[in-house]
């Protein structure tokens, strides 16, 4: 692997004067768009940056700033000059000039916050076009910019005010810039020095409050403290070695996921969050389920969503394709990829899941461990149905069959009703239930299961509907009492009911 450049990084200094000339060319998420249109601008999240070459082919101070920082390419000193406080950016490290041309030592990629704040990601060069979708022919300490992963932590986040969050791992400061909105006192953490570096500037040029920064593995770096949120996008990559350090975690097989979420529990406040993705390993002889419902810890519900499972050899390819390798000579990818496999076999490892897993430390002796497959599209952000959910186990777990029956619940607002049969017959084959917001879920029902969520609208009390229902059907009402407080958890465990006077967020 190559070695990333000792340049120094960027002073933080002039950052106010850098954000300034950005909003004056318009250089933000939405200014990229606008210049570029929608093909180009999605090019560059795919790593190609053909279209947006030519899309900036003009001599305008928003090309000039796409060029230099997006694209990395030299442009005039005079051009740039235009466009930026160009001597405070070369005495700052921001730019480097080579005789009547200047260079970015750094990628700075707009990103647009929740808010519509205009926000600036910073991270090495070549890793902000293309996100965190390779790091080919970097070195080990690369720090990666904004990414798919990244932004689907950001959206899953809770974000209710809090007076402390951890981002665990920070690389090049994303989730700490989130959490700066919402949290009294920011700590990030990372093993690489480098990334505490990025994230500085990336706060600094975002105009986010300074994070409490400091050096260390897991949870080393605070290992006294406590959070109201804890935030990780961790080296999740399960792999033979650690040969990267943004995505190689240096622990076997999926250890450092594992006791990143062991160890949380005990860096929670009472009422917090913990929000992370992994990978896990799917073992010949276990179920994934079984195997990630024993790593959470005591005094801790937890919500554990799967979104995608790989083969060893799909999960091997995609991060010898990440890391470059399959731009190496044909014996040394074959050495590789087949280190890899050893290591998998060796392990006795068939498959690799990805996913999301929230812990929320309930402190309760009967916690709600839910583990589920959910390969759809969902609606992001998501914080608000991570909170509705937890909200919804806490319910339950409050609520005995008997008390489940005296109570009122209305329909979700999102939820639609589908039948499914044989077209032109008189009755349906089944009924679905469709959420249309949130993770967009669905799920069957009988007749009385659809009747009863028909009925549903916080008058009657959920006995009184199924009295109702068993005189419609001539059904014995005790028999069918008896029989339907699981799908009435069911209904409200998944958010199709809603307890009346509780409100989903």
């Amino acid at each position: 692997m190559g070695s990333v450049s000792t340049t120094r990084l960027p002073a933080p200094g002039h950052a106010p004067r850098l954000r300034d000339a950005f909003a004056a060319a318009d250089f933000t998420a939405d200014g990229l768009l606008d210049l570029l249109g929608a093909p180009a601008y999605a090019a560059l999240a795919r790593s190609e940056t053909v279209p947006a070459l030519r899309a900036t082919r003009g001599d305008g101070p928003l090309e000039a700033l796409v060029r230099l920082f997006l694209l990395q390419r030299p442009v005039p000193y005079e051009r740039a000059r235009r466009a930026l406080p160009v001597e405070e950016c070369l005495a700052d490290g921001w730019l480097t000039r080579d005789g009547d041309e200047v260079r970015a030592t750094v990628d700075i990629r707009p990103y647009g916050g929740p808010e519509g704040q205009d926000w600036f990601i910073v991270s090495d060069l070549g890793c902000a076009v293309g996100g965190a979708g390779g790091a080919s022919g970097q070195g080990e300490g690369v720090v990666l910019g904004v990414g798919g992963a990244s932004t689907t932590l950001a959206g899953i986040t809770v974000r209710t005010p809090v007076a402390s969050a951890l981002d665990l791992g920070t690389g090049s400061g994303i989730q700490a810039l989130h959490a700066a909105r919402h949290a009294t006192r920011v700590t990030a953490t990372d093993l690489n020095p480098r990334a505490l570096d990025f994230t500085r500037l990336t706060l600094a040029l975002s105009g986010a409050a300074e994070a409490d920064l400091r050096q260390g593995s897991l949870f080393e770096p605070v290992a006294s403290e406590t959070y109201d949120l804890i935030v990780s996008n961790p080296p999740f990559v399960i792999s033979p070695g650690a040969r990267l350090t943004y995505r190689d975690g240096g622990m076997g097989g999926d250890d450092l996921c594992r006791t990143l979420v062991q160890q949380a529990g005990d860096r929670l406040n009472d009422g917090g969050y913990a929000q992370f993705l992994a990978n896990w390993q799917h073992v010949e002889g276990e179920d994934w389920q079984d195997r990630l419902r024993s790593w959470v810890p005591r005094g801790c519900d937890a919500w554990i969503v799967q979104r995608e499972v790989q083969d060893v050899t799909q999960y091997a390819e995609l991060w010898l394709r990440d890391s470059g390798d399959h731009r190496a000579d044909p014996a040394g990818y074959a050495a590789r990829y087949d280190a890899w496999l050893d290591e998998f076999a060796a392990r006795g490892t068939k498959a690799v899941g990805f996913g999301w897993i929230t812990l929320f430390k309930s402190g309760s002796d009967r916690p709600s461990i839910v583990a589920e497959e959910w390969p759809h599209p969902v609606e992001q952000p998501l914080d608000a149905t991570v909170r509705a959910h937890f909200d919804r186990q806490e319910y339950l777990r409050a609520h005995d069959d008997a008390a489940l029956l005296a109570d009122h619940f209305t329909l979700a607002p999102e939820v639609v009703q589908e039948q499914v049969g044989l077209p032109g017959a008189e009755d349906p084959e089944h009924v679905v239930l469709r959420q249309n917001r949130g993770m967009r879920r669905a799920t069957r029902v009988d007749a009385v299961g659809a009747g009863f969520a028909g009925a549903c609208d916080g008058t009657l009390p959920a006995g009184r509907i199924l009295d109702a229902i068993a005189q419609l059907i001539d059904e014995d009402p005790v028999l069918l009492r008896d029989r339907t407080p699981q799908a009435v958890r069911l209904l409200v465990g998944e958010g199709f009911l809603i307890p009346a006077g509780r409100a989903e967020a």
